[in-house]
């Protein structure tokens, strides 16, 4: 049996070492001994510990597993490392195509086109290759379009758990146009017809009872 502080320096190690979130079932297929419920409150207990030690980095859920990230207030130091080595940031044609995704999916690239007003193929096709959405399944409508969903990557880019921890789309403009550093595209000037576009994404569809 291993010792309580041994498994805790295994499952720090684990997630330290995976370049991906890592669930917890991945750390249980290494740890046996643990639970789901035990492998939470470890990182919980690690994360307490790094915030009395006032260490610059915790332990963060993302994407359904658990990742090191460093402390948001360390951001701009981060970025002035990396300069010239980050990824190219999306373009507002593909982020505009990516929020209507995000807030309508599964949705098909005809019901992009229409809610964007212009042909989205480069779009997708862009977001597809970068791995930010991908292919679900097909629509049940005349013709049974492609049907488009985002992925964990998609989740990671924003640095978020799940689809539910994403602001409701009348919050997009606030953060998009915010200081708050880990967002990939805070700092940037947001166009005003993307913002326009998916304000409306969450708003209740009118049926034909609500018509009359």
């Amino acid at each position: 049996m291993i010792e309580f502080k041994e498994i805790k320096k295994i499952v720090e190690a684990l997630i330290f070492a995976s370049d991906t979130p890592i669930s917890e079932n991945r750390i249980k297929n290494v740890v046996e001994e643990l639970t789901p419920a035990e492998i939470n409150n470890l990182v919980e207990e690690l994360n307490a510990e790094y915030d009395q030690t006032d260490h610059a980095f915790r332990i963060a859920r993302l994407a359904g597993g658990f990742q090191f990230v460093t402390r948001p207030e360390l951001a701009n130091y981060i970025k002035q490392y990396y300069k010239g080595k980050a990824k190219s940031r999306l373009s507002r044609a593909a982020l505009e195509a990516l929020a209507i995704i995000a807030f309508k999916q599964p949705i098909s690239r005809p019901e992009i086109d229409m809610i964007r007003g212009v042909n989205s193929d480069g779009v997708v096709k862009n977001l597809l290759e970068r791995n930010l959405i991908f292919i679900s399944g097909r629509s049940e409508t005349i013709g049974r379009a492609l049907l488009y969903s985002t992925t964990p990557e998609f989740l990671r880019y924003l640095g978020i758990n799940e689809i539910s921890d994403l602001p409701k789309p009348k919050e997009i403009e606030e953060l998009l146009g915010s200081p708050q550093e880990e967002l990939p595209f805070s700092g940037e000037e947001v166009d005003e017809k993307i913002v326009e576009k998916i304000s409306g994404l969450d708003e209740p569809e009118v049926t034909d009872d609500a018509a009359e």
